[in-house]
């Protein structure tokens, strides 16, 4: 049995990160004091009345039992209310709306709800893996695209409109990207969905850093635009927003057809999350928004931090505008490394954890992700510690 291959298996690369977790964990191990940017895993604290809400609900009879796969009646009117708010969209809670285990949960059984083996899958490179893995691992076949939302990304998905086969069954779009962090306005909105609509493409739409955004102009849904609802779905997390990234809270939201298909996977592998989880998610949505600001404040100033303190040290780093992340060429005296080498030489010369941008797909290798997931004074040390390393290299 040890040596059966399982085919969905053998469609996953190996695990690009696991060499840096290894000498993370190891350079731990002999003491070292490891700045690790390399993860996005919030470390700010869930606001308080967040987690009073699920306090208050655990104590209640029967929020032990299960839940609703789809989402508590509550929290989907919550999500209702947020985008009617902060996009001016109306949903039906009932039949456009489901919660899910987070963002990713969501795109990885909606390509098992949608997806055939065979069917081809217009997905950016480099991007967060589930967007291609999700559908690898449900048969489908990827075709990459660019990442940058502009006439080269839809070029590329007209070629491939003509040229594959079989027709493609669905984009992928994620804006704010993660890693890239570049940022799509309406109008490139409205051509994606113009030529959706023409072509009878599903577009996916991974939102997750709606709210991470650093230059006053909140990024737009798809859902925006007249007639999206015929052909999307879009994806959103709490985990960011709300510093929630354990609690593993999510939506899908958009055309009622695909929304059945996922709610129809789900009700077969889940009961959604834990009620009073639930109930605390409504809380967040419903309540006061000033922890929203706060917590983009708060990366605002690390990412500010970052930049100037990285680029003291020798290290030039475009600023983003928004997510959580910066994407940062490799250094011109390591670019014939690779992401990958060079993340690990980070890792036992300056004490550093970052995430190689291969991990995101091949046209990712020139560059590393870095995490604002490290306060100011430590964010300013992993730049010290680089500095010594380029000077000394």
């Amino acid at each position: 049995m040890k040596n059966k291959q399982f085919h969905r298996i053998k469609r996953l690369p190996p695990y690009v990160f696991q060499p840096v977790d290894a000498l993370k964990a190891s350079a731990r191990a002999g003491g070292a004091d490891i700045i690790d940017l390399a993860m996005g895993n919030p470390d700010p604290e869930t606001p308080r009345h967040i987690k009073d809400k699920l306090i208050e609900t655990v104590n209640k009879p029967k929020t032990n039992r299960y839940s609703a796969s789809a989402g508590i009646p509550g929290l989907r009117k919550a999500q209702v209310k947020y985008y009617a708010d902060r996009f001016g969209v109306k949903l039906d809670a009932d039949t456009q709306v489901v919660a899910t285990l987070g963002s990713k949960e969501g795109f990885a059984n909606m390509a098992q709800a949608i997806a055939e083996p065979g069917d081809v899958i217009l997905s950016p490179n480099p991007s967060y893996p589930i967007h291609a893995f999700g559908f690898l691992m449900a048969g489908g076949v990827i075709r990459q695209i660019p990442v940058s939302p502009d006439d080269k990304f839809m070029d590329a998905i007209a070629r491939a409109v003509q040229y594959s086969v079989p027709k493609p069954l669905a984009v992928v779009l994620n804006y704010p990207s993660n890693p890239t962090a570049l940022v799509a306005d309406i109008e490139f909105y409205r051509e994606v969905v113009k030529f959706a609509r023409k072509h009878e493409l599903i577009v996916l739409s991974d939102l997750a850093y709606s709210e991470i955004y650093f230059d006053g102009n909140p990024p737009p849904s798809v859902l925006e635009v007249e007639g999206a609802m015929d052909v999307c779905v879009e994806f959103t997390s709490l985990s960011k927003t709300y510093s929630m990234p354990g609690w593993r809270m999510g939506f899908a939201v958009g055309n009622e057809y695909l929304i059945a298909a996922l709610k129809r996977v789900k009700s077969y592998l889940d009961y959604g999350a834990f009620t009073p989880i639930q109930v605390a998610a409504a809380a967040a949505l419903n309540g006061e928004q000033d922890c929203v600001a706060d917590v983009r404040q708060l990366y605002k100033e690390r990412r500010d931090v970052l930049v100037e303190s990285f680029a003291n040290a020798g290290w030039e780093i475009p600023v983003p505008k928004a997510t959580m992340f910066a994407w940062a060429p490799l250094p011109e005296k390591f670019a014939h490394l690779g992401s990958l080498e060079f993340a690990k030489l980070l890792v036992t010369e300056a004490d550093l954890a970052v995430a190689p941008g291969v991990g995101f797909g091949e046209q990712g290798d020139g560059y590393i992700r870095l995490a604002f997931v490290e306060n100011e004074q430590r964010i300013r040390q992993a730049a010290r510690n680089v500095r010594k390393f380029l000077e000394s290299s």
